[in-house]
């Protein structure tokens, strides 16, 4: 759809999803000058790159918006980051989904807005590349299926005017708006307190090292202090509770372990070349501090309480909710009933995992594995190889022999002929 469509169908209002950045700046003032009436929504993620979000309202004004707002969105974040962490559900090289998972959050958040305000149409700056695109427009399909959405850069028109970034910065140069051409010159940040997602610009050019990307939650592994911490993490019924003793809310929990986890490198710095949904690789650079700290707390005590046939299934659960999540589908059938699947899991994670932070890695320390404190442990003496346990070590000498009555018909029938 191009922008001469929406007008054509009388749509001259248009709300648009904006984070203040080069993109929405550029398309806020670019639409406002071909005769539409835009209104800008900033959800509040508790975005780390923005020390206070009415600047971002100043700016989407300043480049011809006719209204801005902050729009709430950090309790519906939190409760979908604690999501991603239960399922565990990274996507290849270790990317958390942080980006992917906020934008549902994002829509869910704006449709009342625009439904209040009458506004049928539904605007964002994601690229024509990208998965950014698809989130927005499935998450606006499922929520509001009457809602027209409408993506600049799929408008032929708008990316013959703007090729790339260098011709956004120039525009927006001209025309006097307030962005911030310094650090849009080099590379480009998404951001809210779960992670930031660094990309294009020069972290396109693979030849470059990524360090000229500063750390917006944390510092470099290697510029961490050189002394471990250990951290506390209090589990009940996979959420998270209590961070070295203290109880805290979900959206503190997540606030406080970024905190604790960035200041020593943890999650700083994930370098991913990823295969997007679209079907070409991307270069990106990613920080999650306390999604990681969370994260392996949370994986250390699903080792205790989860059997062999429930981590496999836990595996394959959280391989499709990554995907899921990644390439827009979150509100999707398949996710609903994935997340379902995982509920008899979640609600035996009971316990408090230590870990030991140091220069950027999560390493298991201890875990108060007693009835009290993890009564769903399914961790025992039977293992151990002193004189303990109900396990008698002569009685795996029946079930050596029941698993070698297939080995050895292999062995007499397949393998010479499988040229080993």
């Amino acid at each position: 759809m191009n922008w001469r469509e929406l007008q054509d169908k009388g749509l001259g209002t248009v709300g648009g999803a904006v984070s203040g950045g080069l993109d929405s700046c550029t398309v806020t003032h670019w639409l406002s000058e071909k005769g539409f009436a835009v209104r800008c929504y900033t959800v509040d993620l508790g975005q780390p790159d923005e020390e206070n979000l009415d600047a971002v309202r100043d700016r989407m004004l300043g480049c011809g918006a006719e209204s801005a707002a902050i729009v709430p969105g950090q309790e519906a974040l939190a409760e979908a980051g604690l999501k991603v962490i239960q399922a565990q559900a990274r996507y290849e090289g270790g990317y958390w989904n942080t980006t992917g998972i906020a934008r549902p959050v994002t829509v869910a958040a704006m449709l009342g807005e625009l439904e209040r305000e009458d506004i049928g149409v539904l605007f964002h700056g994601a690229t024509g590349r990208g998965n950014d695109q698809v989130r927005f427009h499935l998450a606006s399909n499922v929520l509001n299926p009457d809602l027209e959405v409408y993506a600049p850069w799929r408008d032929p028109e708008f990316v013959e005017r703007f090729p790339g970034r260098q011709q956004m910065i120039e525009y927006c140069e001209s025309n006097g708006l307030p962005i911030r051409p310094s650090r849009e010159s080099r590379y480009s940040t998404d951001a809210n307190f779960l992670g930031l997602t660094h990309e294009a610009g020069d972290l396109e050019d693979v030849r470059i090292a990524p360090g000229f990307v500063e750390p917006g939650m944390g510092v470099w592994p290697w510029d961490a202090p050189d002394r471990p911490e250990v951290v506390t993490v209090r589990w009940e019924e996979g959420v998270p509770v209590a961070l070295n003793g203290e109880r805290l809310g979900l959206v503190a929990m997540f606030e406080r372990a970024n905190d604790v986890a960035g200041r020593h490198g943890v999650g700083i710095g994930t370098h991913v070349v990823e295969n997007r949904f679209v079907g070409v690789k991307s270069r990106g650079l990613y920080e999650a501090p306390g999604m990681e700290l969370l994260g392996r707390s949370y994986e250390y005590l699903l080792q205790f309480v989860l059997d062999r046939r429930a981590r496999e299934l836990f595996e394959l659960l959280s391989r499709t909710i990554s995907l899921q999540i990644y390439q827009g589908y979150w509100l999707d059938l398949a996710t609903t009933a994935a997340l379902a699947g995982l509920e008899p899991m979640r609600r035996l994670a009971t316990g408090t995992i230590s870990v030991r932070l140091y220069r950027g890695g999560v390493f298991f320390e201890t875990a108060e594995d007693t009835p009290e404190a993890m009564p769903h442990s399914l961790y025992t003496d039977d293992s151990s190889m002193e004189a303990m346990g109900s396990y008698d070590h002569v009685d795996a000498e029946g079930f050596l022999k029941v698993l070698g009555v297939s080995a050895k018909n292999v062995g007499v029938k397949q393998y010479p002929r499988l040229g080993r």
